[in-house]
């Protein structure tokens, strides 16, 4: 870097740079991962071009946390099986939130976007305690917060409350994008939700900082905690239980080199925590050059915004990828899946639109499709992830109506590993657990899939064999795997052992070992769901 500013780097593309300090001890996370002594690593702006190259796999992997995903390979060693990735469907009520009240249907000329009430951001989160969904959203274009519930995460009420008379908001401060976090790892009861609005600086277009609230029941907030060092202003926040740390995904731009792009700071400390230099925080992640150009607009595309959170044994990542901006409509942000391990480095196998905008200028979705806070919720055996979309005002660039969807996957159903007409196998990597019971999420309804134990050297555990284990031939996001006259693994539980799966006609989506028969995975639930009082599944 040498002789370069941060703002002049050019295009020139170069492999990402690690910069690690030298390795004395190290920080062993939950599966088993080694992290390196210099946390975060040092990345350089050229390296933003290139996908991350994930922390090696250890060992002996540990998934004595959440459902174990096969989204990468850090589970498998071997297999015959093709891995095929998914995308939820719009649920055919989309959009569920319209901007229907006065307050939401202010326009902003100079904004070129109108009546909203948008997740950006913000958060949708399953509030065990009350048994309710719960949404913050942007009412009115870049104007307040407000508040809506719901019974089923489908159909949602606006109700009357008092901060403004008789209306839903529940933030008055002007906004850009904000995050609301349901902290329920939170011990003192007046900080359960934490509120953090982007404010914008007065004649500084793009940068402000971060403004911290707390709060009991999301409705009520305290005043201001306190601002964050300077950011841009898609800048949001999510929590990482694996390693008990907040994360802020700072929005910076640099126009002359990656555009918009994310760097990182992390703090266990959320009060004492908050400060930096922009330009001295750590750079993270950006759109690099596997990111898909549109034909019509020929534009290299950024990272708009990443909201993140941990989802089952995996951090999941939703990306907001701009791929430019029209003149004739909104500017075209669609989201895109990535996965982590670690919390840092992101594994993105999938580039196509997740959930995306659409063609046809008359849908909600014509443009500009953005993600929520929490990522998502887990509901029966359905993912629903919550994003926002602009329709269309005629030739223009503004945006007509800025409105909230819903989307539904099935539940781990980021990838599945396939097997059709012919037997293939899956054999995992050294695996450490302390469960005594496995489960699969599988749909083998026209074919089926066996599984057996084998150790170091590759010979098969008896009786854990493949003869003697009980097909399974149906379509579950929850179903045992059980040998003949076996009650259980403890056998082989504490023991680093392999397991094999024999699949035909088959979809794999995920495995995990279970302390009982009920199948919790112990995994965390992103933003919950009616099955669980706490942030995980136990």
């Amino acid at each position: 870097m040498a002789g370069k500013s941060l703002r002049d780097i050019k295009g020139n593309q170069q492999k990402p740079v690690l910069n690690f300090a030298k390795i004395t001890k190290m920080e062993i996370l939950y599966n088993g991962l080694k992290m390196p002594e210099k946390w975060p690593p040092v990345l350089s702006l050229e390296s933003l071009s290139e996908p991350h190259e994930p922390l090696k796999p250890p060992e002996i992997v540990n998934i004595d946390v959440g459902r174990q995903l096969f989204v990468d390979d850090f589970l498998i060693e071997k297999t015959e099986t093709k891995r095929v990735f998914h995308r939820p469907e719009l649920h055919p009520s989309s959009p569920v939130l319209v901007p229907d009240k006065p307050w939401e249907k202010t326009y902003d000329t100079h904004q070129l976007a109108g009546p909203s009430s948008m997740v950006f951001s913000d958060g949708v989160w399953y509030d065990p305690e009350e048994k309710l969904f719960k949404m913050w959203y942007m009412g009115g274009f870049l104007k307040s917060t407000c508040y809506a519930i719901s019974q089923d995460g489908i159909r949602w009420e606006k109700p009357a409350l008092d901060i403004v008379n008789e209306t839903n908001i529940v933030h008055t401060s002007m906004r850009d994008s904000s995050t609301v976090w349901l902290d329920l790892e939170e011990k003192d009861k007046n900080k359960r939700y934490k509120l953090f609005v982007f404010e914008l600086e007065k004649e500084a277009k793009g940068t402000g900082t971060i403004s911290v609230y707390f709060s009991k029941d999301g409705i009520h907030w305290s005043d201001k905690i306190l601002q964050t060092g300077k950011t841009g202003d898609r800048t949001t926040v999510f929590y990482n239980p694996f390693r008990k740390l907040w994360v802020y995904s700072v929005r910076d731009f640099i126009p002359a080199g990656p555009g918009r792009f994310r760097r990182y700071h992390e703090t266990a400390d959320i009060i004492n925590g908050s400060m930096w230099e922009l330009e001295k925080l750590p750079v993270w992640i950006g759109s690099d050059r596997f990111d898909f150009i549109r034909d019509d607009l020929k534009t290299r595309c950024q990272l708009y915004n990443l909201d993140c959170v941990a989802y089952e044994s995996i951090m999941l990542g939703l990306f907001s990828i701009w791929r430019g901006q029209p003149s004739d409509r909104p500017k075209i942000c669609e989201i895109c899946t990535g996965f982590s391990r670690d919390g840092f480095f992101w594994h993105r196998p999938d580039r196509r639109p997740f959930i995306g905008v659409s063609e046809n200028k008359d849908d909600w979705n014509w443009g500009n499709v953005q993600s929520a806070g929490g990522c998502c919720l887990v509901v029966n055996d359905k993912l629903y992830f919550y994003v926002s979309g602009r329709k269309f005002a005629t030739g223009k660039q503004k945006s007509e109506l800025c409105s909230s969807s819903v989307a539904i996957l099935r539940r781990d159903g980021f990838a599945s590993m396939e097997a059709g007409e012919s037997e293939l196998t899956l054999t995992t990597r050294k695996l450490n657990f302390s469960g005594k019971h496995l489960f699969i999420n599988v749909d083998s309804r026209n074919g089926y899939i066996v599984a057996e134990i084998i150790d170091r050297d590759g010979n098969v555990i008896q009786p854990f064999s493949k003869e003697r284990c009980i097909a399974v031939s149906c379509n579950s996001t929850s179903v045992p795997v059980k040998w003949q006259n076996v009650e259980n693994l403890s056998d082989v539980s504490r023991k680093p052992v392999r397991i094999k799966f024999y699949l035909k006609n088959s979809s794999l989506y995920s495995f995990w070992v279970s302390n009982d028969t009920s199948g919790k995975s112990n995994g965390f639930v992103a933003a919950g769901g009616p099955e669980f009082e706490g942030n995980r599944d136990e």
